[in-house]
């Protein structure tokens, strides 16, 4: 049976995945997971402390997705497990990903430990793309080669979260983002040789 805690987020999560963030207030949040609003307050203070449990969840969901062991012999593997794992998290937890990615909350901001999920989550990412990477490359350079791959895969999701999607099967979805990513790691590989 589901903790109170995960009731409220997931009620949350279903909640912002239909209406964005006006459909989250804390009566709906309540009503749609049959607490009181009490409860719902004596757990996470109101809809800032909602918003920033998700906001911890879904980035804490998306550092398990790409959190996959290092191939040293075939680094090119470990990103596509890793892009693979980001895409099935972005689909299974879209009102997560819409919060943390995509959905301007005017009146939310995020607080230092929320902002501290989505850090821990980059440099997870950044730990699997630096293989890719020459001994010695900069923070700077890891961090633009990180961006690099981030913002391919980052494109297509929102792409896919948008009415054209509706024309595309997700499966046709996954392909185009595996195969582009596949195609910048092998330039960035070729492109590494040469230095």
């Amino acid at each position: 049976m589901k903790n109170t805690k995960e009731k409220i987020l997931l009620a949350a999560s279903k909640l912002f995945l239909k209406g964005g963030i006006s459909a989250l207030s804390v009566r709906a949040i309540a009503r749609e997971s049959n607490l009181s609003t009490i409860g719902i307050y004596s757990h996470f203070n109101g809809k800032q402390g909602i918003l920033d449990a998700l906001y911890i969840e879904g980035f804490t969901r998306f550092q398990h997705a790409v959190d996959v062991p290092i191939n040293s012999e075939n680094p090119k593997e470990s990103i596509m497990l890793a892009t693979q794992g980001y895409i099935k998290t972005a689909v299974k937890y879209r009102g997560h990903y819409l919060l943390i990615f995509g959905e301007s909350v005017a009146d939310y901001c995020p607080s230092d430990e929320a902002k501290q999920s989505s850090v821990q989550a980059f440099l997870q990412t950044t730990k699997i793309i630096e293989t890719i990477l020459p001994k010695g490359a900069s923070f700077e350079q890891k961090r633009n080669t990180t961006l690099q791959v981030w913002s391919i895969v980052h494109g297509y999701m929102g792409l896919m979260h948008h009415a054209i999607a509706e024309e595309i099967d997700n499966a046709h979805w996954e392909g185009l983002i595996l195969d582009t990513v596949s195609l910048h790691i092998d330039a960035l590989l070729k492109l590494n040789q040469h230095d």
